[in-house]
């Protein structure tokens, strides 16, 4: 959620050769709904569904890069199935940071009523264990740019 997972799937694509799978993107091509209707219609318990069958279908060690939508770790099912597949890296920024690259996105139904430092701030509390448990390796991306993050996740 904001940390610039898609942003970074997207370049190491381009500039690395890697596959990319954004689950979001997918998960909209397979049901052909925008996220956002998948929540409203559906609700999010629904949609974190959709996210697992989607990671269970991926075949490790095929070069693929995941973008995960944010809430993927939450599941122990997910969490299995990615290090499975391969190298976890959380990418992690401040709320502040957060807020920034997501205030003028209308495709977060979890933050969609709900843009300020003080929730998203709750949110990365909440999901911080779990984050911290599925991770292989934490990248920061406060006040980096994109290449350098990418630089980053390429040496490890």
């Amino acid at each position: 959620m904001g940390a610039g997972k898609s942003t970074i799937a997207r370049y190491l694509k381009e500039k690395a050769g890697f596959d990319l799978i954004e689950m979001d993107s997918q998960i909209e091509q397979d049901t052909k709904m925008k996220i956002s209707e998948i929540f409203d219609q559906f609700g999010e318990e629904h949609f974190r569904k959709l996210e697992t069958d989607l990671i269970s279908e991926i075949s490790p060690n095929q070069g693929y890069v995941i973008s995960c939508g944010g809430g993927v770790a939450m599941s122990q099912v997910n969490v299995k199935a990615m290090k499975k597949a391969g190298k976890v890296i959380l990418l992690n920024a401040r709320p502040e940071t957060i807020y920034e690259r997501v205030k003028d996105n209308h495709d977060r139904p979890l933050l969609e009523n709900n843009k300020t430092v003080e929730y998203i701030t709750q949110l990365i509390e909440k999901r911080r264990p779990y984050y911290l448990a599925a991770a292989d390796q934490i990248v920061e991306t406060d006040n980096k740019d994109v290449e350098m993050i990418c630089q980053e996740i390429l040496k490890i």
